[in-house]
């Protein structure tokens, strides 16, 4: 078989990859990527998608920055949901033939988020794909969609990455030894976070801000909004530096071909900014559940997860309350995956475990 260079630029799952570069040989008609929000499933669907069109390095770019004619990536516009119009558009271009390669490929970016019309508007088509066409379908888990959609689809399952492999792939990219162990340290198994955390200083800030979390539990149930803001205005650094990355972005493309950028540029710009808010949130709530986890090790004489914390401060509460506060945490962080109201979630999270402090 012929190498293939979807292992280009990506970050771990090397097991994925290795079974990916084997469908090349004989692709299915539809996929369904599965996984936690940021571990790179939508950066190995367009690679994936590179080589099933790409005849050369420069058909391979243009998939990567998305102007391709042979691949369409899809998804929500905006922050409302993938709906009907967005499904009916697949089905229409689906239709067609390739502009210039021997297949297309439709990536349906954010699927969980499809609409039930949007879904049996997709059906027929995935029933009866037309010949020469892959769809591949981006979601976070398998029961995001419905079974008459999931089951027509071959699963491609992804996990979150090893520190260890955060760590290589961080020093790829021109990140210090030391930084990149924080990094991968608080990015949670998230490539796409890493690499947005390593592109500035702040990733210290981050992993200190949230593990302060624990001490600073309000008082009255009003400063527990105020401590909601304060974290998530933390996060507008990070925000706001990859919302340049994305202008700098449409700039060189405007500027390369003398035309405003397609929509398909922008949409999955704005998809990569929900992506970020969600793996900051589930970040920032993994590092004060790893906080009380320590609470409860230290007292029985285990390990700690952050060494720089100290063993006092994590024996001031007993280790009953501490995985209590545990399971709180885990239920902020499934609050937040059906909400559209971070801070609400937030306040109530701080303000319960300030019930639970001592």
């Amino acid at each position: 078989m012929t190498p293939t260079r979807i292992r280009s630029g990506v970050i771990g799952h090397r097991s994925v990859l290795g079974d990916l570069e084997i469908e090349l040989e004989s692709p299915a008609h539809s996929y369904l990527f599965v996984g936690p929000s940021g571990v790179g499933k939508g950066t190995v669907a367009k690679s994936f998608a590179a080589e099933l069109v790409g005849r050369s390095e420069s058909d391979r770019d243009r998939v990567i920055r998305n102007i391709h004619p042979d691949v369409k990536m899809i998804g929500p516009e905006g922050r409302s949901l993938f709906g009907v119009d967005q499904a009916r558009s697949v089905t229409v271009g689906a239709s067609l033939h390739p502009v210039e390669s021997e297949r297309k490929v439709f990536i349906l970016d954010e699927a969980s988020m499809m609409t039930e019309a949007a879904a049996n508007s997709l059906l027929k088509t995935l029933e009866e794909p037309p010949p020469r066409t892959v769809f591949i379908l981006v979601a976070e888990s398998v029961d995001d969609l419905p079974p008459t959609v999931s089951s027509r689809c071959r699963l491609v399952r992804f996990g979150r990455v090893s520190e260890g492999e955060l760590v290589a792939g961080l020093k790829e990219n021109g990140v210090s030894s030391d930084q990149a162990e924080t990094i991968a340290r608080i990015s949670g198994g998230s490539p796409g976070l890493a690499l947005d955390l390593g592109a500035g200083g702040e990733a210290a800030r981050f992993r200190e801000g949230w593990l302060a979390i624990p001490g600073r539990l309000p008082n009255h149930p009003g400063e527990g909004f105020l401590l909601a803001e304060e974290m998530l205005k933390a996060h507008q650094p990070l925000l706001d530096r990859l919302k340049a990355r994305h202008r700098n972005e449409l700039a060189e493309y405007e500027k390369a071909h003398a035309t405003s950028a397609p929509k398909a540029l922008t949409d999955s710009h704005l998809a990569g900014v929900r992506r970020a808010e969600r793996a900051l949130l589930s970040s920032g709530l993994d590092l004060v559940a790893s906080w009380y986890l320590d609470a409860v090790s230290v007292q029985y004489g285990g390990p700690v997860r952050n060494p720089d914390i100290s063993g006092m401060a994590l024996a001031q509460i007993p280790a009953r309350q501490a995985a209590r506060s545990v399971e709180l945490v885990m239920d902020a962080g499934v609050q937040l995956g059906n909400s559209q109201r971070p801070r609400l979630v937030l306040a109530w999270l701080f303000n319960r475990l300030a019930e639970l402090s001592p």
